[in-house]
């Protein structure tokens, strides 16, 4: 962007800048007001976080107050703000020309705003409210166009433009609380049919954008937005399933709760790093890495829950009581299995899902031992140009050995 257009944008962004910090810091104390509030309805019962009256008991059998409760998660979602709206005011510094890049920071900006603060919640003044509407309406739909857009700022396929303008005018009635529109869209199976079309056809633009148009750099700037966003949605499925499991206590809804907002974190932080491309890292090696330790430390946990459940019950047909041994001897056992199960684990993952490095790495390891006795320099050589075609596949390889010359003062004499 140049010019005129350019300096529109920037007055634009930072306008939306001000009116989401205003909008956001206008709404702390309604805010705080109602973290102190036990939620009694299904709707302000779903916000994340909140009071249930069970907590407000447990938090007074602790010596706390509902206002330590408040003051807390005030603190968690100021600071959760913070970074993500320093996040996108540094994208806009760094790139502020770049039409995706201020795309991408508008989204960030109102990103944290909007998740933390419920606004259809909050007790605002006129003003604010229709500020905090229009606010949440820009976020949205920067959201929506960022899914369509990322990373080059263009729509691929051209017909996906009007799509996005489907998905925009459809967040009106959320938006601007709309009741009767709101109150068609809310219908459960159209609200799940919503979500499950934009999900779709978001997903199909990625991928006919990753497969047929995206080069080297772009797709790596694909994988770290999808690695956030799997990992951001991945943990909170995590904690949503240990919430309905496990018992859910005021200190594990405080530790959970701030769970959430790191795991959230993730998302303006990839996309921070795919955006800003000063060293895009080898997002395989981190993905491969997730992948290892993430089924590794899901499968330890089964067999050390397993191993302790078990053993109880043994303990408990032998002895008629339960013993310590058996924690013991689940933790000795967990410690045993640690090195042999994350090699056997990376060793899976490296042939279902890196197979071609799988495939190079054995390729290598193979030559590498037959270099120790081969002698027959013609048969290593053909060996050799073997080994790089294999491995790294290129269009052409050829090996020139310069031949052995003999200089004239050291020839034999007669």
């Amino acid at each position: 962007m140049r010019g005129r257009w350019l300096r529109l944008a920037h007055v634009a962004w930072v306008i939306v800048a001000i009116l989401t910090v205003g909008v956001f810091i206008s709404g702390i104390p309604s805010e705080f007001a109602r973290l102190q509030t036990p939620c009694i309805d299904t709707l302000s019962c779903s916000w994340v976080p909140r009071l249930t009256a069970e907590n407000a008991h447990e938090l007074e059998q602790l010596g706390l107050s509902v206002g330590f409760f408040a003051a807390y998660f005030i603190a968690v979602e100021v600071t959760f703000t913070i970074v993500a709206f320093a996040i996108g005011a540094t994208i806009f510094w760094r790139r502020s020309a770049d039409r995706m890049a201020l795309l991408v920071s508008l989204m960030l900006i109102t990103f944290g705003a909007a998740l933390t603060v419920p606004f259809p919640l909050v007790d605002l003044p006129l003003v604010w409210k229709l500020s905090a509407e229009a606010e949440s309406f820009i976020g949205l739909s920067a959201l929506i166009l960022f899914f369509f857009l990322f990373p080059d700022g263009r729509f691929v396929p051209s017909w996906t433009r009007w799509l996005a303008l489907v998905w925009i005018g459809l967040i009106v009635p959320q938006a601007f609380f709309i009741d009767w529109l709101t109150g068609l869209i809310r219908n459960p199976l159209v609200e799940t049919s919503l979500a499950v079309g934009f999900a779709g056809s978001a997903l199909f633009a990625q991928g006919y954008r990753y497969l047929r148009v995206s080069d080297a750099s772009q797709r790596q700037q694909t994988k770290w937005v999808v690695f956030g966003i799997v990992a951001a949605l991945g943990g909170s499925c995590v904690l949503l399933l240990l919430d309905l499991v496990v018992p859910r206590g005021v200190l594990a809804s405080l530790l959970g709760t701030t769970a959430f907002f790191l795991l959230a974190l993730l998302i303006p932080v990839s996309i921070a790093v795919a955006v800003l491309r000063y060293h895009l890292y080898d997002i395989d090696i981190l993905i491969n890495r997730t992948l290892v330790y993430g089924s590794l430390t899901a499968t330890l946990a089964l067999v050390y829950f397993g191993g302790i459940v078990l053993l109880q019950r043994v303990f408990v047909v032998l002895t008629g009581e339960k013993s310590t041994l058996a924690v013991v001897a689940s933790t000795l056992l967990i410690a045993a299995l640690f090195n042999p199960l994350r090699q056997r684990i990376q060793s899976f993952i490296d042939r279902r899902f890196y197979r071609r490095k799988y495939d190079a790495a054995k390729t290598l390891e193979a030559f590498s031992a037959k270099l120790r006795d081969e002698t027959d320099l013609d048969a290593l050589s053909d060996d050799l140009v073997g080994v790089v075609k294999e491995t790294m596949q290129p269009a052409h390889v050829s090996l020139w050995l310069r031949p052995d010359t003999v200089s004239k003062k050291d020839e034999a004499p007669g």
